[in-house]
């Protein structure tokens, strides 16, 4: 008897869990329309035009899970988080997807149920202060005011790092990066702190560029990942193999340029496997056996997102640096498609 009702248990247990395992997926599709947490406006990496369409370096993440769960990246509604609104957001399941420059850390995995996918940047934190400062080195910023985020990993960064170096400074809390490039602009503060990449896109956001130097120094580490609620392991799994599809068809030569013809069968098995023409990886996740050919169709592969958002050919001006495939000294990895 006991046995039974424990087996029973478990069974109702185990129906109950893939029921809520496909909730997420089950509403974007009924929806027709993928909801997606991303920055209020940073350059190269989520801004809207003057037109109101978003382009940039997360918002290809979410353009391309819209085209392997429905089909179509333009099936896309975008809202808007600040570093304060963005987890409430995803928690409280206002939107399926936070792709917002958002770090990797222990207690936001742990502590706020939140799921890190794939780490898609890695990054970390650094200084910008104007040219005519004459500041070469974090080191030379004991006594300086910094403008800095609230609500993000910066804070407590930059505690650690003047603590650690026996120095002192001022914070001046910005609620938002348009904030924080006002008020660094207005000279309410000596320098502005956050991810190094941020700094990039603010700077090259400014009327003259030139007049501002991003320091050597980056003071820790910034692995930035899509997020999703905890408990619905299917769609984790759905935006982070989405992730690994970009990553992984950069490595294997996959472009937007020659998808179409090697969607037809080639001569490497992974390859096949990644585009649906051997096995049918799309059935374990729930979706259709081209669900890759989609997310790659909709940008490119990982590296022709990373050019055309952010890349040294942008204003944006990033190298690959961390961010190059692991063929090349990087640390992008895709796990094998089998």
């Amino acid at each position: 008897m006991k046995k039974s009702v424990f087996f029973g248990a478990l069974t109702a247990a185990t129906l109950t869990a893939g029921l809520a395992g496909a909730a997420t997926l089950d509403d974007v599709k009924s929806r027709g329309e993928l909801i997606c947490g991303v920055n209020t406006g940073l350059v190269g990496f989520a801004a809207p035009d003057a037109n109101g369409n978003w382009s940039g370096f997360d918002v290809a993440v979410c353009q391309a899970v819209a085209a392997a769960v429905l089909g179509d990246p333009s099936k896309v509604k975008y809202v808007p988080t600040s570093g304060q609104t963005r987890f409430t957001a995803l928690g409280s399941g206002e939107v399926d997807l936070l792709a917002r420059n958002t770090t990797w850390t222990f207690s936001r995995d742990t502590d706020l149920k939140l799921q890190f996918t794939a780490t898609n940047y890695y990054d970390g934190q650094g200084f910008m202060v104007r040219k005519d400062s004459g500041v070469t080195s974090a080191k030379e910023l004991d006594g300086a005011s910094i403008c800095i985020q609230t609500g993000t990993t910066t804070e407590l960064n930059l505690a650690d790092y003047f603590k650690a170096n026996n120095m002192s400074y001022q914070p001046i809390t910005v609620d938002s990066n348009a904030e924080g490039e006002q008020q660094f602009l207005a000279g309410a503060c000596d320098a502005y702190t956050t991810d190094a990449s941020g700094l990039a896109a603010t700077r090259a956001a400014f009327a003259n560029p030139s007049d501002y130097v991003i320091l050597p120094e980056i003071i820790s580490k910034e692995p930035l990942a899509p997020a999703v609620r905890q408990g619905d392991d299917q769609w984790t799994d759905i935006v982070r193999w989405t992730v690994f599809a970009l990553i992984g068809a950069e490595e294997y030569g996959v472009t937007s340029a020659n998808i179409d013809e090697l969607a037809k069968g080639t001569d490497n098995p992974e390859v096949n496997r990644l585009l649906g023409t051997e096995g049918d990886l799309g059935a374990m996740i729930g979706l259709d056996k081209d669900w890759a050919v989609k997310a790659i169709k909709a940008n490119g592969n990982y590296g022709e997102i990373f050019a055309a958002t952010i890349g040294e050919q942008t204003p944006i001006g990033l190298a690959r640096g961390l961010n190059a495939q692991w063929t090349q000294g990087g640390l992008m990895y895709a796990p094998p498609f089998r």
